[in-house]
Parts: C-alpha cells; structure tokens; sequence
C-alpha cells in the first residue's frame, strides 16, 4: 500500500461528513480534488470503503473500521508534531471543547488569550444541546465541556468560570405596568421552550415545577437564535439567559420583564470526567483559567453585573 497523508486526512473528512461536498468546504478544496484523492485511496483496498445509495454516500462497514485506523495514525502524526514542538519548549496539540448552544456567548472570551499565546495549540470546539456535550463527555471524546447544569449521573471536576442568570424576555410592545409582576403571568402569555435536551429548557421546568406553575401554552424552538427572533416578531415569551441577547436588549428589541422570582440563577462550569488523564494541552488551559478567569470577568463581562 502507498496511500499518503493527504488521502488519510481526505477519507477521515469524507466519513466525517458523510459527503464529498462538505468535505471538499471543510477541506478548502474543490469537490474533483477530493473525489480524485478518495478514488486512489480506495484502489489500494479490494473491498470498497464507500457505497452511494439513492444518490447519498455511505461508508460500508470495512469503510468504517478502516476510518478507525485512519483515526488512530492521524493521532500518532498529531502526537508527533506536538512532541517535537515540545522538545523545543514549545506547547502544542490538539484542546477538545464540548459546550451547550448559550455557552457559545461565553467560552470564547475565555479561549482567545489562551490561543494567542499558545500558537500551535488547535482548538476543536463543538456548540450543540446539553445532551449530546454530555454524550461527548461519557465517551471520552474530549477534554472539557462547559454547562449550567451539572450532570447527576457522571462524575466530575469543575471550574466556575462565570454566573447564568435567566430572565422572562418581551419584545418592545409589551408595557410593562409594575416593578414586579406575579408569577401568574405565566398563565396569560404565550412561552416560547427549547427543543428537548436543552439546559435552557430544563432550567426553566425546573423553576415552573418548584413554583407549581401549570404552561398551558407553548411553543417550541431548536435553538437560541430562532427563540430570539420569534420573540422579537411577537410569537411569544421566554425565559433566557441574558449572557445572549445583550445586543437586543441595548438595541431596544428586547425587555427583561420582572417577575418575582427571577431571575433564576446557575454558575457556567468548565467541567472534566474525574478519570481523564489531562494532555499537557488541557492542564496548561486549566492553569490559564486559574490565572486568568478573574481578569476576563472583569474585562469583559462588567456589563453582566447591572442585571
């Protein structure tokens, strides 16, 4: 066999994907360039690595255990690369984050110092619901993840980095007429949830159970981005954590409504499984945060502090 880097890292896209075309974006390569590249790497094997099935590519079973060699030699060529950079005193490899679709607001900012500092240090981050970062975690597929919610069935350790606070959120047409408004409003407004698996979402059940609050109507939307807009449009109301509409709420879009109660209050944790071996990668993060998450607080989320 003589298949190269080139084609490892092609066909490890590819079943990444599961398509040519986003591999060929994702690779900053045209779609002939990738398909000619998975071409001469499947002629090195009798059995194919790929099937296409009413026009949609597949990855045959012998595809898939050959992925996981693929997996495992572009590890040891990553090891590689960051052993030799070590040897010169340099830090490098690869910092897996995991973190809930609202953590998007947050972990940037305590990521860009670290990078900069760190230059051959690469970041994987992955912005999904709270369930599948919590999957990522029992599965060993990264170093850290960062929620609201501690999770009740995984052991772990954890590292505040910054408090999440929950609001009801209007649009600009509601008229607000006291400085604090019962719980009861809950039953005459139209909530606008989460999709299942959101941390969002189960904040806020929790807060309905503990107040003995009934929702007779909801609606329900997959990410925070689209709650926003819907609210903005008058479809509704909802319970959100402010770290996300700052923009709209200085742009007058939106308005925190006070309700008693409120807001609900949970702490944004960098948390890691309790058996993980650290990479030097991820203890060199760790002791940064240690360092660092004070200041960036500090600098960058003073305005956080007026809510």
């Amino acid at each position: 066999m003589n298949y190269t880097l080139n084609q490892l890292y092609i066909f490890q896209k590819v079943v990444l994907t599961k398509s040519i075309t986003k591999a060929a974006e994702e690779l900053h390569l045209t779609q002939p360039a990738v398909s000619i590249q998975l071409k001469n790497f499947q002629q090195q094997f009798d059995i194919p690595l790929t099937e296409v099935v009413n026009k949609k590519l597949y990855i045959t079973d012998f595809g898939k255990e050959i992925a996981i060699a693929v997996d495992s030699i572009l590890n040891e060529v990553s090891n590689i690369k960051s052993k030799t950079l070590a040897y010169k005193g340099q830090l490098a490899g690869v910092l897996k984050i995991s973190v809930v679709s609202t953590g998007k607001y947050v972990i940037p900012y305590f990521l860009s110092g670290f990078l900069r500092k760190n230059k051959n240090v690469q970041l994987q981050l992955d912005v999904t619901n709270k369930t599948k970062v919590l999957e990522s975690l029992e599965k060993n597929e990264v170093d850290f993840c960062l929620v609201s919610i501690l999770p009740d069935k995984i052991s772990v350790n954890k590292i505040d980095l910054i408090q999440n606070k929950l609001f009801l959120v209007a649009n600009n047409s509601y008229k607000i007429n006291s400085e604090s408004i019962d719980k009861y409003i809950f039953n005459e407004i139209d909530l606008i949830y989460r999709e299942n698996g959101s941390g969002t979402r189960k904040t806020m059940e929790q807060y309905f159970e503990k107040k003995n609050i009934d929702i007779k109507n909801k609606l329900e939307l997959t990410s925070n981005e689209a709650v926003k807009q819907a609210i903005i449009a008058g479809l509704g109301y909802s319970i959100m954590p402010v770290i996300g509409i700052r923009n709209e709420l200085e742009l007058g879009q939106l308005q925190i409504v006070p309700v008693k109660g409120l807001p609900i209050k949970t702490m944004w944790n960098l948390i890691w499984h309790k058996n993980k071996n650290l990479s030097p990668v991820a203890i060199a993060y760790l002791e940064y945060l240690k360092k660092e998450r004070g200041n960036i607080v500090h600098q960058v989320f003073d305005w956080y502090e007026k809510y």
